[in-house]
């Protein structure tokens, strides 16, 4: 059992990662309609028959974004023998809340993201928290490469991850790079990565205040690291050979979410609500046997750069 000491009661701490996972859904919402213009938000109230429900906002043919959606789910439940043989997790019951958000451009110069910060709580027979963790991250999917945005993003991330502990960019920018990876593909990764961490639980070093308070300081930095570049690209005329790569693109994103994704077979495995669970495809895709970009084209070189994982800044 983890050291799960903290001046706040387990309630309190539950109490406060929801307040604070509801609040950063209505701001990166409202960034994000404010950038499209046109199109906004619409928010579907769910319930979960075995316990917990949701907020599933989704935003559809704007001027900027053709499809997207910016979650959030409070969900609880007794843990099943499938939860326990597929998730490898142990207990009574279970509590999980997170914001989880995937955003598809109209515009191909402009990437595609993904977003989710969680937390995860397993309990006895005595309803008593006996393990705690959080996880969560953000990755960028371009179909055009554009350095100064990698930098940014990256950079971003760095500057959020740098104010709790130096080694954690490297880390997590390893595991985010190791993760959105389709195997099936010759490790070709989905996007040019970000952060990624997974079960990190509080002990007596970093304890559940340390990591609620770099969870909220990576989820408030989306809105600087996403938003500007959406502002520098969203005017950039495309044409229908670039609609064309994007959605073969999209269609390796597609791949890896219903091969790979933890988050997707989590859902899926304890009856998640599947509108909300395939809110992360997009609207349209493509996939055309064996298609291969040109050498040395600009399709190529996103191709490339999805390969081989790269540390897109200089001082790392």
């Amino acid at each position: 059992m983890e050291n799960l000491v903290n001046t706040k009661t387990d309630q309190e701490i539950k109490a406060s990662w929801i307040e604070f996972i509801h609040d950063l859904q209505n701001r990166i919402c409202a960034a994000l309609e404010a950038s499209d213009g046109k199109a906004t938000f619409i928010e579907d109230k769910w319930e979960r028959a075995e316990g917990g429900g949701g907020k599933t906002r989704v935003i559809s043919n704007g001027n900027v974004f053709e499809k997207g959606g910016v979650n959030t789910s409070v969900v609880f439940g007794d843990v099943t023998d499938v939860m326990r043989k597929q998730l490898k997790i142990d207990g009574a019951k279970w509590f999980a809340c997170g914001l989880s958000l995937v955003i598809h451009p109209v515009n191909p110069f402009v990437p595609t993201v993904h977003c989710n910060y969680r937390m995860f709580e397993l309990y006895n027979e005595k309803d008593e928290v006996i393990d705690r963790w959080f996880g969560g991250g953000t990755d960028l999917t371009p179909y055009y490469l554009f350095e100064e945005d990698a930098k940014h993003f990256h950079q971003t991330y760095k500057n959020a991850c740098d104010q709790f502990d130096a080694s954690f960019y490297p880390t997590f920018k390893e595991e985010c790079d190791n993760y959105f990876v389709n195997w099936h593909r010759n490790m070709e990764r989905r996007g040019i990565g970000g952060i990624f961490y997974d079960h990190q639980k509080p002990d007596a070093v970093k304890d559940v205040d340390f990591w609620m308070n770099f969870a909220k300081t990576c989820g408030d930095a989306f809105i600087e690291a996403y938003v500007p570049i959406v502002e520098k690209r969203k005017q950039t005329e495309y044409s229908e050979q670039h609609k064309h790569w994007q959605e073969i693109r999209r269609g390796r994103y597609v791949e890896f979410n219903l091969v790979h994704d933890r988050g997707t077979i989590f859902g899926l495995k304890t009856n998640g609500r599947i509108e909300s669970i395939l809110m992360s495809l997009p609207p349209t895709v493509r996939f055309e046997y064996n298609y291969q970009p040109v050498a040395g084209s600009e399709e190529d070189k996103l191709l490339q750069a999805c390969l081989v994982p790269k540390n897109w800044i200089a001082d790392v």
